[in-house]
């Protein structure tokens, strides 16, 4: 008879309550691949666009969301050197996560302190990468500079402002609540704005001498899209990571052009196939955590029968830090 596993199936696109908690095979390692017993997944926004069927790619069903965790490795595949069984590690599967057992390509393991909880593990990948490659690929980000992180105290907006401060930046946070503000202050935010303030475009202003930041973290969208544009200093570049707004954005190029200012996209799963600034990439934010400038903000914890709960808790944005399953649970 196959082992089974508990894990959350979607056979429907929709809402997160579209999500089933079933008896599932247990996956097996194929060419290349390990099975990692799953202690902690870290969920995203990303992955609730998935279950709804607006994520950048399609999404394809049936199909177990999840793509980040840790784990322990349970079984390796052939061919697969450098992993061994028994190993604690963190991974980026793309999809399976949510499931007691998740099969990766050994490409997709992460390496991480063995000091990080398998909680702190999960929260490590997605956001920590995301947040490198705005700031230093795409950002090019000097000393000095200010950088406006949106959505300061979710998982990306955390590892954003850690990131922002050991790379000797000056940060502008804004989030939607005090209590949001006081956990990006207590992560060394230089000065913080209520994402509501009618006077936000301005105390952004006055908080950069007048001239912007240099670098713009977007992960909103919509209507505010173009705010962001005018809290953007001359010459400097927007990163657009996001559209939690789920809304279209307006983009007047004229308005680029009078400033010079530049819009990029970020998409971590295509910046993940540069093998060489992945290397980089974790190399120096390995150091970073091992020296403690930088710790994954762990936030709320869900069972997995609770997943589509805390998919909708993210969606309302009722979190802060990294929201964590526990498939053992």
């Amino acid at each position: 008879m196959t082992p089974t596993m508990r894990g959350m199936l979607v056979e429907r696109l929709g809402a997160p309550d579209v999500m089933e908690l079933r008896e599932l095979p247990v996956p097996e390692p194929g060419q290349g691949h390990v099975r990692v017993k799953v202690e902690a997944v870290g969920i995203n926004f990303a992955d609730a666009l998935a279950v709804a069927g607006e994520y950048l790619t399609r999404t394809r069903v049936p199909y177990t969301p999840g793509m980040e965790f840790a784990g322990t490795v349970d079984a390796v595949g052939e061919g697969v050197s450098g992993v061994q069984s028994g190993a604690r590690v963190a991974c980026l599967g793309g999809t399976g996560a949510l499931a007691e057992y998740a099969v990766v390509p050994a490409a997709g393991i992460i390496p991480v302190p063995q000091s990080l909880s398998a909680a702190q593990a999960a929260a490590f990948p997605v956001s920590y990468f995301t947040a490198y490659h705005a700031l230093r690929t795409l950002g090019q980000a000097t000393d000095g500079q200010w950088v406006l992180v949106q959505a300061a105290a979710g998982a990306l907006g955390t590892a954003s402002i850690q990131l922002a401060k050991a790379m000797s930046l000056q940060v502008v946070a804004m989030a939607s609540t005090e209590e949001k503000l006081d956990m990006a202050r207590r992560l060394g935010a230089d000065v913080t704005v209520l994402q509501d303030d009618p006077e936000r475009v301005q105390k952004v202003k006055e908080a950069t001498g007048g001239r912007g930041a240099a670098l713009v973290l977007e992960v909103v969208g919509g209507a505010r899209f173009q705010e962001s544009l005018s809290m953007t200093a001359t010459r400097g570049r927007v990163i657009v990571i996001g559209n939690a707004s789920r809304e279209t954005a307006l983009l007047h190029p004229a308005e680029l052009m009078k400033r010079n200012l530049t819009v990029t996209g970020l998409w971590l799963t295509s910046m993940m196939s540069d093998l060489e600034a992945t290397r980089e990439a974790a190399q120096e934010l390995t150091q970073l955590i091992a020296s403690g400038q930088v710790t994954p903000q762990v936030g709320p914890t869900y069972a997995l029968a609770d997943s589509a709960r805390a998919f909708q808790d993210l969606l309302d944005r009722k979190t802060t830090g990294k929201v964590i399953i526990e498939p053992q649970r």
